[in-house]
């Protein structure tokens, strides 16, 4: 199966049958922060009927350092993941970003070893952004069973541009028959994150993130939803922090995960939400 395009300036790939088992890489991100979004990510593909093996060595993908301008430390970290992956399942990654980093970067920052770019690149080639996998190669097709309901989708920089998870994460709530997507006029700006960009330089952060929560709020969607932690983190954490300065109660801006979204939507539990 493949796709005629998987974004803006990176070429089209081919993609695999389904297959019995995937490596499930949850980044550093989920895994210290957001794990409910791992875990239904988990759920959603367990119930497609694929068995998912989840390396306990894993840790960091290397983006922030090498992002950072720290390529020799993110040679490191990115090395120490190389012997995760011994059988050759698709990886699948719950954050375009992360996906992105090991699909086009692992191979450069390995360029003067050839043994260790071979590896990168081979791993490269069957790493997929989560919402990529669910639409390119398992052909995910829910039925909605939620109330009708009307959302915004953000997407990360980097994951927009470099896995093009702005087009698969609108196919996938497009499959979604009582979800209807919400353009926002800021789609696609940055939300300030950026790693280490809003701990270097928060008053231009903030700035950034004040805009962009406008704009989803000005939609009128009842929620944002998007695949990329780090940016759901920063855009609900200032709606929240607008909403206590406001008095506000309930908060103004909910969001989650597209994964935790999607289980929700179909009939499942969410981990959060789990006794």
């Amino acid at each position: 199966m493949s796709s005629p395009t998987t974004g803006a300036g990176q070429p089209a790939r081919s993609y695999p049958p389904r297959p019995a088992a995937v490596y499930f890489y949850a980044t550093c991100l989920v895994d210290l922060f957001v794990p409910e979004a791992g875990m239904d990510a988990i759920t959603l593909l367990e119930r497609e009927g694929i068995r998912v093996i989840f390396p306990d060595n894993q840790t960091c993908c290397g983006q922030p350092a090498f992002t950072s301008g720290f390529p020799a430390e993110a040679r490191e970290v990115a090395a120490s993941q190389l012997d995760l992956f011994a059988e050759d399942y698709p990886i699948v990654v719950p954050s375009g970003s992360c996906a992105g980093m090991i699909r086009w970067h692992w191979e450069k920052i390995f360029a003067d070893d050839p043994v260790r770019a071979a590896r990168a690149a081979a791993i490269a080639e069957r790493t997929f952004e989560f919402a990529e996998f669910l639409v390119h190669v398992l052909d995910f097709r829910p039925r909605d069973a939620g109330a009708p309901t009307t959302v915004a989708l953000h997407t990360s920089c980097s994951a927009r541009r470099e896995m093009g998870t702005l087009l698969v994460g609108r196919e996938l709530l497009a499959r979604l028959g009582n979800v209807k997507l919400a353009i926002h006029d800021h789609e696609s700006e940055c939300c300030g994150f950026g790693g280490s960009f809003s701990l270097k330089h928060p008053d231009i952060s903030t700035a950034m993130v004040s805009d962009k929560v406008a704009s989803l709020k000005a939609t009128g969607a009842s929620q944002v939803v998007t695949a990329d932690c780090g940016c759901m983190l920063n855009i609900t954490k200032r709606a929240a922090k607008e909403d206590q300065d406001a008095g506000r109660a309930a908060p103004s801006l909910p969001g989650e995960h597209l994964a935790t979204f999607l289980l929700r939507r179909t009939g499942g539990q969410a981990s959060g939400e789990q006794r």
